[in-house]
Formats: C-alpha cells, structure tokens, sequence
C-alpha cells in the first residue's frame, strides 16, 4: 500500500535561483524526450491552439511546437519568474510569434468556454490544489471534440525505478525537490476517483513505467 500522500506546494517554483536550477533539470530531461511531446501527439494532440497548463521553462510545449506547424501554444503558469524563462525560451526556439504565457492558476484559466483545440499538461498535476477544479476547467475552455493529455510522476512507483531516476536526476540540488513532488503524486485509483466526480467524461487513466496519463476527448453534449 503506499504511503500517504504529502502536500508539496501550490504556489509554482518562484524562487529565481531555484528556476536557473528547474531550468538545467528540464533542459536534460527534454534531451532525454523525458518529457511526453511523442505522447501528446499520440493522444492526437496534433495541431491547432493548444493550452499547456503548468509549462515551467516551456519545453515541453516548445518541442511540441517543433512538431506542428502552424500551431498556436498558451501556457498558463502560476510562477512569474518561469513565465518569464518561458518566454526567453521561446524567443530561441523562434517561436515568439506562436506562443502566450499568462500568469494565472490552473484552477480558474482565464480564457471564455470553448477557447482551445487540445490541452495538455506534464509534470505539474501533483502540484493542484483541487484538481477536480481543474479538471472542470479544462473540460470548460476546451471545444467540443477537444482533446487532453495529462501525465505526472506515480507516487506507488516500483522503488527502484523510483531512486534509479534519483539518481539520474541533474543537476543534484534538484534531486530533494524530485522526492518531495513524488511524495506529492497521486495513484491511478486516486486519480480514477478524482476523474469520477470531474467534468472530464470518459477519460481513460493509465498507469505507465515511472507515471500516470490521462487522456481522452471533450465530448459534445
């Protein structure tokens, strides 16, 4: 059974030394591909205007946008300091024009109903507050037809993967903080729970190798 799980924070990384350091952690895990853009265009995340909830430094959705030409990203992002990461970001990856951070949370996204294509979310669910809220609100600014993808750290991960990844994990001072969002993480029964009493009809919640997706399809009504 695992253990319970631990608040971490909900407030983003808004320390500027500590988002240098978040920022070297994301560019190796983009190096990687630790960082799901194969699995969001799986999920048919493949053009459009697209919402990234919680981009940090923004790779993800960057090397999202390397993918899908003539795409649209909007990262909402409750760390000024990493919107403003994510904006140098996206100014070397050239893609000034084809990206919009806004500082906000999750749990209120400040766009009307109906707004976006697609939405998709790496590595910051376990960060929510209410991600039930959340949830609702991303099935709110979706179109119908609109398609989500939502991955995170499993907290029940097997115990060595759990500190081979530690132990992977650059640059060191970040392996504390990757401990801490772990402990914060949920499991695929909690998540299943949580999904039952959201607006997100019929998504499919899947346990994968290190983490947890969710995945599915606005539906109309």
């Amino acid at each position: 059974m695992p253990k319970q799980r631990i608040v971490e924070t909900n407030e983003g990384i808004q320390d500027v030394l500590t988002v240098e350091i978040y920022d070297q952690f994301s560019k190796n895990m983009r190096d990687k591909g630790w960082n799901n853009v194969d699995s969001f265009i799986m999920a048919g995340i493949v053009s459009g205007n697209v919402l990234e909830i919680g981009p940090g430094p923004g790779y993800a959705g960057l090397e999202w946008l390397k993918k899908s030409a003539d795409s649209t990203l909007t990262g909402c992002e409750i760390s000024g300091e990493m919107i403003k990461l994510a904006e140098k970001n996206a100014r070397e990856y050239g893609f000034e024009a084809r990206t919009n951070y806004i500082e906000a949370n999750c749990m209120q996204i400040p766009f009307p109903d109906e707004s976006f294509d697609a939405a998709f979310s790496n590595g910051s669910m376990h960060e929510w507050e209410d991600p039930v809220k959340v949830f609702n609100e991303i099935s709110r600014i979706l179109k119908p037809g609109g398609i989500f993808f939502i991955s995170d750290m499993r907290r029940d991960v097997n115990p060595v993967i759990k500190w081979l990844i530690y132990f992977l994990t650059k640059p060191k001072q970040i392996r504390p903080g990757f401990i801490t969002s772990l402990n914060a993480s949920y499991t695929v029964d909690e998540m299943k729970s949580l999904i039952e009493h959201s607006a997100l009809m019929g998504a499919e919640v899947i346990k994968d190798f290190f983490g947890i997706s969710i995945r599915g399809k606005k539906t109309a009504l």
